[in-house]
């Protein structure tokens, strides 16, 4: 599997809290998450998290073909909640989590897994795009998007709703990241595609997915072939673009373009 790789901060100076690698049949993508004034929470930060989790998974990804990729991310989830369980409060609802998206090639197949806001987009080489998301944190905020926005920032009120937005994470009927509870890895988006269907595969963190379900600069196939013609860092440029263009708030941005996709 060949990986092209781009990554930029929200903003110039500010810690990415994105991470992305790759291993000869696997690539990575952990979007991580956070809200300011939770670092008494955790003292190593959402950063910390987001690569430590990333790391670990690459690592459990290395013996090809392995456990199915829920199995894997639940053993990454317990491992990195165990290197600091004893040290920060790691249950807390305001502790460090992370969005997740894999891609494995075993036996003529690409396994896929999402978890949370992350995107995978398969292209096909007849017919459109397969883009599997996981839709119920967007669906969640969504709806408290219109009640943050009429409340002050730091008052009572807004305090109060992002307490309840939180309070519908990991839970059932709500929506899922990795966190401290690996069993919410059994509530990820799976699926299989057979190689010799396929001419690509990306991996893109909400920031960099914003292109598409956000600003509608492209659709699919036309990200695709932006990829395919000039690489990731083209797509975030555009996003960059937009934000600046429509005043929004700018995220971290980070995509995996794989392509070549056979067994190593």
């Amino acid at each position: 599997m060949k990986v092209t790789m781009a990554s930029a901060a929200a903003r110039p100076g500010r810690v990415n809290e994105d991470f992305t690698g790759a291993t000869p049949t696997a690539a990575v993508l952990v979007d991580g998450a956070g809200i300011p004034g939770a670092e008494p929470t955790c003292r190593h930060g959402v950063a910390w998290y987001a690569h430590t989790l990333g790391g670990t998974l690459l690592a459990l990804l290395l013996p090809t073909p392995g456990p199915p990729l829920p199995a894997l991310l639940a053993e990454a989830i317990t491992r990195v909640t165990d290197l600091h369980r004893h040290t920060c409060d790691v249950t807390n609802p305001v502790s460090p989590s992370a969005a997740v998206a894999i891609l494995r090639s075993s036996d003529g197949g690409l396994d896929h897994l999402v978890l949370g806001d992350a995107v995978v987009v398969l292209d096909r080489l007849a017919g459109p795009p397969v883009v599997t998301t996981d839709p119920r944190e967007t669906a969640i905020s969504r709806t408290y998007e219109p009640r943050l926005a009429a409340t002050t920032p730091g008052s009572d009120e807004h305090h109060r709703l992002l307490g309840d937005l939180r309070a519908h994470r990991n839970r059932a009927g709500g929506f899922w990241v990795a966190k401290d509870d690996p069993r919410a890895a059994d509530e990820a988006v799976t699926g299989r595609h057979p190689i010799a269907g396929l001419s690509a595969a990306v991996l893109l963190s909400n920031g960099a997915g914003r292109i598409v379900d956000h600003f509608a600069l492209a659709d699919w196939p036309q990200t695709l072939a932006v990829l395919a013609a000039n690489g990731p860092a083209a797509v975030i440029g555009r996003v960059r673009q937009a934000e600046k263009r429509h005043a929004v708030k700018p995220d971290d941005a980070t995509i995996a373009y794989c392509t070549d996709l056979g067994d190593a």
